[in-house]
């Protein structure tokens, strides 16, 4: 199996070498693991593209690139450039450190890697690790992840919906806030929603006296009902979120079209 890999950390974040183990194991002794990442971290982009200046690329070693711009960028850049030829047989994008559950997800670029793989019409995974109380005092905050990441993305791969349709299914994968003895299984959920805080800003001014604004996250530990990707991970469980890129509100069709048509 060739496997393409990305993040939105960076080319040197720890996570994408806990991704690299994950995707060699899901390769194989005769697969390939190719890597095209951002030069710089990238978090926060969404599914943003650089539609407006060119991208610099750079290969640092034997399968391993990096990219100046955005996770989506890397993934055209694998597929169109480093990867031609050989188009690769599955896209993970990861390890996130931090989750990319509920709102999280759409100001993911963790999420924008493998929405664009999906677009382009092959497998994608994101994958991303709950940072919270329970990860304090681990060697590694990756250590869910680098455990059982390996078993999740081949049980996604034997079992899951890889449709073929405009909007090909991708998956949404969050490792719990825990280490990995204490990570109870895997729920399938859907994605949640934080209705207890929202993003913002926090102004400061530099020493010239210039104001800046800070963007600002919030509380990410409460739950978010029941069958939720948040609710899962704080209660110890790796969720796999099923997505697509189609974002139509389908249940309001029918009713709209009766009004205004």
């Amino acid at each position: 199996m060739r496997i393409l890999i990305t993040n939105d950390d960076g080319i040197n974040a720890p996570g994408l070498r806990v991704l690299h183990a994950i995707a060699e194991e899901i390769a194989g002794p005769d697969g390939e693991v190719w890597t095209v990442a951002p030069a710089f971290e990238q978090s926060g982009v969404g599914h943003c593209i650089s539609y407006t200046h060119p991208t610099m690329i750079a290969e640092l070693g034997p399968r391993r690139y990096a990219a100046e711009g955005s996770p989506a960028d890397c993934v055209l850049a694998g597929l169109h450039d480093v990867l031609a030829e050989t188009r690769p047989d599955l896209v993970l994008s990861g390890v996130n450190r931090g989750n990319n559950a509920a709102e999280n997800t759409l100001y993911s670029g963790t999420i924008g890697g493998a929405m664009e793989a999906a677009l382009q019409g092959l497998p994608a995974i994101a994958l991303s690790q709950f940072i919270g109380p329970g990860t304090e005092g681990l060697e590694t905050p990756f250590e869910a992840a680098a455990v059982h990441g390996a078993g999740v993305v081949r049980a996604l791969l034997d079992n899951g919906h890889w449709d073929a349709g405009p909007y090909r299914t991708f998956y949404n994968v969050n490792f719990p806030p825990c280490g990995a003895a204490e990570v109870k299984g895997t729920r399938v959920t859907a994605q949640g929603f934080r209705d207890y805080t929202t993003f913002s800003v926090e102004p400061h001014k530099s020493p010239s006296g210039r104001r800046f604004l800070w963007i600002k996250g919030g509380a990410q530990h409460g739950p978010t009902g029941p069958g939720t990707d948040v609710t899962a991970n704080v209660e110890g469980y790796v969720s796999v979120t099923p997505m697509r890129a189609d974002l139509t509100a389908h249940d309001l069709l029918a009713d709209l079209r009766s009004k205004l048509e």
